[in-house]
């Protein structure tokens, strides 16, 4: 039984972000290290904020539990915080190796664009975010206790599962429309993000009363994502060429082939 929710967790939590890196991000080697970067970033990012929680824990009252539940929320929003400060520098970062990339290019133009590097870069934050908070409970579901058995909702690994998936296509988001803020001088926009990240956050402190906690955060992801694809160029029209299998006609075309060259006398 441990093994069948290890690998059904598993699957729901990294499913979506792991076919998303098959099929568009293991094709390409530029790709693959801007994944890697954007993993770092993050890794530093929550070592900081590690760091300034636990001093903030060592120097309060460890005795007073209310005061160290307000700890724990102060740790969260200042790691959310630096996650964000991060991909902005992971933003900065990446503006400079594309303006590099194009100035050595034969054209003149980077062979990957700013949304795609966006995208990617989102995905990696949230890759590496799944990774670090379902672990552990990954490998707790494989045995040997059993959840629920002292009256706890038995519905935690699949509810943590879910949030996981959740978690990781919102860091996608938000780094698609995070980059283009940045890119456009669209700061509310990015501080919408920040927001909403803040928001996230602080629903997954309502465990475990599940649904007030992963209907919010999915009506938040079903919203993000609508709001990165509007930032990325997408419209209805272009969802009905995608489900329909159409390619854009280019009216621009010209065929060539019908041009004949004037004959030399």
């Amino acid at each position: 039984m441990g093994l069948a929710v290890f690998f059904g967790c598993a699957f729901i939590a990294f499913g979506p972000a792991f076919a998303l890196f098959i099929l568009t991000v293991a094709v390409d080697p530029l790709r693959i290290i801007i994944l890697v970067a954007g993993s770092f970033f993050w890794l530093v990012s929550v070592l900081l904020g590690s760091l300034v929680w636990f001093v903030g824990v060592q120097l309060s009252d460890r005795g007073n539990p209310s005061l160290q539940s307000g700890m724990l929320v102060f740790g969260a929003a200042v790691s959310v915080l630096l996650q964000e400060a991060f991909r902005f520098a992971n933003y900065k970062l990446l503006k400079k190796a594309d303006q590099g990339l194009a100035s050595i290019s034969e054209d003149g133009r980077s062979p990957i664009s700013l949304q795609q590097m966006a995208y990617v870069s989102g995905l990696a934050f949230g890759l590496i975010s799944g990774a670090f908070s379902g672990v552990n409970i990954l490998t707790d579901s494989l045995g040997p206790g059993i959840v629920g058995i002292h009256g706890d909702s038995p519905h935690f690994f699949i509810t943590s599962a879910f949030l996981t998936m959740a978690l990781v296509l919102l860091h996608t988001f938000w780094g698609v429309i995070f980059f283009d803020a940045c890119e456009r001088g669209k700061w509310l926009a990015g501080m919408g993000v920040v927001v909403s990240h803040l928001v996230t956050s602080a629903l997954t402190f309502l465990c475990p009363w599940y649904e007030t906690s992963l209907v919010p955060i999915y009506l938040l992801t079903a919203g993000t994502a609508a709001w990165a694809f509007s930032t990325a160029g997408g419209s209805v029209r272009t969802l009905q060429r995608c489900f329909t299998c159409k390619q854009k006609i280019d009216d621009r075309v010209v065929v060539y082939s019908a041009l004949q060259a004037p004959s030399e006398d």
